[in-house]
C-alpha cells in the first residue's frame, strides 16, 4: 500500500470513527445533559469509536487477517491499551473546550482537535506494538 493510500484510508476511518463518536455523544446528551450525562456521553462515544476504528484499522490499514477469538482478544486489548494515552489527550481537549466555552459546538471542536492528535500518535503506537505480525506499508 502506498503512503498516500495509507494516509487517505487512515484519515477516512478516523473521520468515520469521529462521526460515530460524536453522534453517540449527542444521543446520550439528548437524554441527559447533566455533568453525569456529559461523562457518560464521552465514555460511550469513545467506546463506539474505538470498536469501529479497531475493525477498520485491523483489516484495511494493517492487513491483519487473524480471525480467532484469542487473536482478536489479544490485539483488541493491546489496541485499547495504546488508546489510553491518546484517549486522555482527546478527553482533556474536549473537556477543556467545554469548560471554557460551555457550548456543544466548542465541545465538538475540542473533540475533533483532540482526536486528530490522538489518532496520529495512535497509528504509530499500533504499528509498533499491536499489529506487529502483519504485512503492511511501512511509511514512517
Amino acid at each position: 500500500m502506498s503512503v498516500e493510500v495509507l494516509i487517505f484510508r487512515y484519515t477516512a476511518f478516523a473521520i468515520l470513527a469521529t462521526i460515530a463518536n460524536l453522534g453517540t455523544q449527542r444521543l446520550v446528551l439528548s437524554v441527559n445533559a447533566s455533568a453525569w450525562g456529559f461523562g457518560a456521553a464521552v465514555f460511550c462515544g469513545t467506546l463506539v469509536g474505538l470498536v469501529i476504528k479497531y475493525f477498520l484499522d485491523k483489516r484495511w490499514i494493517f492487513a491483519d487477517v487473524s480471525r480467532s477469538i484469542r487473536a482478536h482478544g489479544r490485539k483488541f486489548t493491546l489496541y485499547t491499551a495504546m488508546g489510553v494515552v491518546t484517549t486522555l489527550i482527546f478527553w482533556t481537549t474536549e473537556t477543556a473546550f467545554w469548560a471554557i466555552w460551555k457550548t456543544n459546538l466548542m465541545r465538538e471542536i475540542g473533540a475533533v482537535i483532540g482526536l486528530t492528535f490522538g489518532y496520529v500518535i495512535k497509528y504509530h503506537l499500533d504499528r509498533r506494538f499491536v499489529f506487529t505480525d502483519t504485512k503492511r506499508a511501512n511509511p514512517a
